[in-house]
């Protein structure tokens, strides 16, 4: 299999979470696009530099998050909130409305996360160990635990807030 193979058949395999990644730091359909095409093209620029001490997906996800962040910043885009919907994180699929409040209003208090807990929540609920989220974020294992913890925290007390 050559490169251009190699490279088509990793994005077909990760497309989930480079589509989910464009999907929480953007608000639009249209920035959601030119986010996707924007990671894909760093992703074949840097393909080469892939040196396969980590995992290929480690190495997208982390590429990808850093593009997405990037991005925001060179826009100057000013993001308060943004929208993470059901289907991008496919976390449930409950049609009780009790639970579905409590979806929402766990929503509402992932959107209010800085940039950095909002990937490491991300990468959470999509099942990443700790050594996983600390390749991709490029922090220690021990400060993910630190940092989700924290996180944990926080939006227990944001949710009982509101209650």
């Amino acid at each position: 299999m050559d490169k251009k193979e190699t490279f088509i058949a990793a994005i077909k395999e990760n497309e989930g979470f480079i589509f989910k990644i464009a999907s929480v730091y953007t608000n639009n359909t249209d920035d959601k696009n030119d986010l996707v095409q924007e990671i894909i093209y760093q992703l074949w620029k840097s393909f080469d530099s892939f040196n396969q001490k980590s995992s290929l997906s480690t190495w997208m996800y982390r590429i990808a998050l850093n593009v997405a962040i990037y991005q925001l910043k060179v826009s100057k885009k000013r993001v308060l909130t943004i929208p993470i919907d059901g289907q991008v994180l496919d976390y449930h699929e409950n049609d009780n409305s009790t639970t579905e409040e409590k979806w929402q209003v766990f929503r509402q208090q992932i959107d209010n996360l800085n940039l950095l807990d909002k990937g490491i929540v991300m990468l959470y609920l999509d099942n990443k160990s700790y050594d996983e989220i600390a390749e991709i974020i490029g922090i220690s294992p021990s400060n993910v635990g630190t940092k989700l913890s924290r996180i944990k925290e926080k939006l227990k007390t944001q949710i009982f807030k509101k209650q």
